[in-house]
């Protein structure tokens, strides 16, 4: 599509005339224009009844013309004044920098996301005096965000901060001080990991919650547990002996980080551990001296050997051994991955992922790490970057590249360096689980929270790991990559609260869109240097499709966190009926909901009906449909009621999905066609940045994607997708369909033998 946008801005050149900006300029001019004319077609002509028009104090067709004229000489001014004398940054050339920055960080739905709100406030500009510019700006002061927790500033804190490579102890010593502990928080970016903590104390006998934004289990009969929970669900309003905050330089991912620094500033525990990169301390180190916390550092190193291999297997599954895990992004590759391995070595392999049944997982886990059977293999996401524990030899990447929601990328040097980071594991979770249900638990009753954590152990239990790829393209980059540090990181993420959008918004016109204040707020906002705001596109669309339905400023805030994958099949039409039973407070019986694809469950993967992956791409969203409402009955109780149904109903989808893909084969053939295409269309995306923008992003004082973590914000657990993009399921079906002919193929012959015999 950015492409057909390149064609059609360039047939429309001659709105940018040769000379009044730079070269490297002219191009993202000409897409800009040409998107803003695609703008002004959605928003439709001007009516009496356009409640949008009238906010912005657009009285006429005629008033809307003269804005769009004045609109685009603006945009040529800024152009000029980035062209010609190179200010490109966000104090020096707002609307130029705005526009930049949602290409950069959205491609092209970011840069239409923008130039919306640009052109919104351009016809707001009389109105924005600056006595209440003033306002504004005192309002989105987001300079001290820990003044946000009273509560918590009231406390004398301890920070210890863990902080070394993967495979160093450093989590293990930190989960050491929660188990000693009379009362404490597990928070973690992925819900496998939560799972694996609740597991664990379940095993040891500790009463334990597990609190994940789709699913919350409260131990009955105790007045006192601890709680295993994701980042975003932090529990902040009670005091506890001790807090691990698991992947800290997470604090730093653009879109999640704000749940870490929430965390972290609100947490009420005398003692907080924080694990993760070394790469974190400084910030951490003057964070804590800002609000008076006592801050400890302890570094760990690695207890096994790590290196990157010179040859990769050259596509071969055939060069595999056994103790290798290959590693993919998504739940339709591991699948055909695993096929494929099987079928090219007739050798067993096991899969796990985050979104596996924790049973299953478990299995496969256990079935890969006993080196007594026929598992020889492990295909597994990225999720094992995050603290699942296997005794893998050798890390392989699939690819080096991944889908980040937009398009594909280069994968980070710190993901890279976390993944690969897993060969050569020195103890497994399950060895830990079994060792602590065997020991005396005296030693445990003998240590209080307040005892600094124990060594590490002095003995290196692990055989050196090894890193390598399947493709001898990718090499290069993962090579590289552990011969790179990663660069300090220097801000954390920043969210507003909900008080404080509630506050914001009050100094606006009835009916002005959320969308619209939102993206004012982060225009206004002042911040230190230690902060940065994470993005808000997915917000701002949120946004604009619940505006039409009546709810308050905190309800509209509730939805703007909700897990929604808006580029899914039916998943707008799924979020506008969800409004609709929140604004009416009425409808929201799992039955009576018409948008949610229930029809899906009296269908089959072989139905002729559903081609082209249909019948997948279908049951993945009818299963993240049933994942909202289940978040959504969390929140609203007394409006989404089938709560029980709803999770009955999430069984049999995942059921029909693992059916689907259980069912799968290895195209020959396909997998390779598909990473050519993957790396070119990497290459093309930084490419075409480069041609549109120039070399200029330090110069306009962007803070660069920070791509600190497995899966995606907004999955189920925060995990792996079903597939990277829409051509994964195509080619999932075609795989679906080779192994229905393969079974056909036999039939005959097997009859024919039989015959024979």
């Amino acid at each position: 599509m950015l492409h057909q946008d390149l064609k059609d801005a360039a047939k429309s050149g001659q709105q940018a005339k040769a000379g009044e900006d730079s070269r490297k300029y002219r191009l993202f001019r000409q897409l800009v224009e040409s998107r803003f004319q695609m703008l002004l077609g959605q928003m439709g002509p001007w009516t009496p009844e356009h409640k949008m028009y009238h906010s912005f104090g657009m009285h006429s067709q005629s008033d809307v013309d003269k804005e769009a004229r004045l609109f685009l000489k603006a945009v040529a001014n800024a152009f000029n004044l980035a062209g010609e004398k190179g200010k490109v940054g966000r104090l020096d050339n707002p609307l130029f920098w705005s526009l930049r920055n949602g290409f950069v960080h959205g491609d092209a739905t970011g840069l239409a996301q923008e130039l919306k709100y640009a052109f919104q406030s351009f016809t707001l500009r009389s109105r924005f005096s600056n006595a209440v510019t003033e306002t504004h700006q005192k309002l989105a002061d987001f300079r001290y965000p820990y003044e946000w927790f009273p509560a918590t500033r009231a406390m004398q804190r301890t920070i210890h901060v863990h902080v070394g490579p993967t495979n160093s102890g450093k989590t293990y010593q930190a989960l050491q001080a929660l188990e000693n502990s009379k009362t404490g928080i597990y928070a973690g970016p992925l819900r496998l990991l939560a799972h694996e903590i609740y597991t664990r104390f379940q095993a040891k006998g500790k009463p334990c919650a597990l609190i994940t934004g789709e699913e919350q289990r409260i131990p009955e009969g105790v007045d006192t547990y601890f709680t295993a929970c994701t980042v975003e669900m932090a529990p902040l309003n009670r005091r506890v002996d001790v807090a691990v905050i698991d992947e800290i330089q997470m604090i730093a991912n653009e879109d999640r980080g704000w749940a870490w620094t929430q965390a972290f500033l609100g947490v009420q525990a005398k003692e907080v551990h924080l694990c993760g990169e070394e790469r974190t301390v400084e910030l951490i180190k003057s964070l804590c001296a800002r609000i008076g916390d006592k801050c400890i550092v302890h570094t760990y190193t690695r207890l096994s050997s790590l290196k990157t291999m010179k040859e990769s297997l050259q596509g071969d599954f055939k060069n595999l051994r056994k103790g290798d895990a290959v590693v993919a992004f998504s739940r339709i590759g591991l699948h055909m991955l695993k096929a494929g391995i099987e079928e090219a070595t007739g050798r067993r392999c096991a899969i796990v992922y985050g979104s596996l049944p924790p049973e299953t997982r478990a299995q496969q886990a256990g079935l890969f790490n006993d080196p007594n059977n026929e598992y020889d293999f492990l295909v597994a996401s990225d999720a094992i970057g995050m603290g699942l524990n296997l005794e893998i030899k050798r890390v392989i990447f699939e690819q080096a590249h991944k889908h980040d929601g937009v398009a594909y990328r280069i994968l980070s040097v710190p993901e890279v360096k976390q993944i690969g980071g897993r060969a050569g594991r020195f103890r497994t979770a399950a060895q830990e689980i079994k060792g602590a249900a065997a020991a005396q638990s005296a030693a445990a009753a003998a240590t209080t929270a307040t005892t600094p954590p124990a060594a590490p152990p002095a003995k290196r239990w692990g055989t050196p790991g090894f890193v390598t790829t399947l493709e001898d393209e990718d090499l290069a980059s993962v090579q590289t990559a552990f011969e790179t540090e990663a660069p300090p990181i220097k801000t954390a993420g920043l969210y507003p609260p909900t008080f404080v959008i509630e506050r914001f918004s009050s100094y606006f016109p009835p009916h002005t869109p959320l969308s619209f204040i939102l993206l004012r707020l982060r225009e206004m906002a002042r911040l230190s240097s230690h902060f940065q705001l994470c993005r808000f596109d997915d917000m701002i669309e949120v946004a604009d499709l619940i505006q039409p339905y009546p709810m308050s400023i905190f309800d509209r805030c509730v939805f703007l966190s909700a897990p929604v994958s808006l580029r899914d099949w039916g998943q707008r039409d799924v979020l506008r009926a969800f409004a609709e039973c929140v604004s009416s407070l009425n409808g929201g019986h799992l039955l009576d909901i018409k948008e949610i694809d229930l029809e899906m469950l009296d269908r089959n993967r072989d139905d002729p009906e559903l081609k082209d992956g249909q019948y997948l791409r279908r049951l993945e969203s009818l299963h993240k449909a049933i994942t909202l409402y289940l978040w959504l009955s969390y929140r609203y109780n007394g409006v989404f009621q089938s709560q029980d149904l709803a999770f009955h109903v999430k069984s049999l989808v995942e059921d029909k999905i693992t059916d689907y893909l259980e069912h799968l084969t290895f195209v020959p053939g396909a997998r390779q066609e598909r990473q050519k295409i993957i790396r070119r269309m990497a290459e093309q995306r930084q490419n075409l940045e480069e041609k549109l923008l120039g070399d200029d992003q330090a110069k306009a004082g962007d803070t660069l994607p920070n791509h600190e973590g497995a899966g995606q914000w907004n999955e189920e657990g925060h995990e792996e997708p079903l597939a990277e993009d829409e051509e994964e399921i195509v080619l999932s079906s075609d795989a679906q369909s080779k192994k229905a002919h393969h079974i056909l193929d036999q039939e005959p012959k097997k009859e024919s033998s039989a015959q024979t015999g």
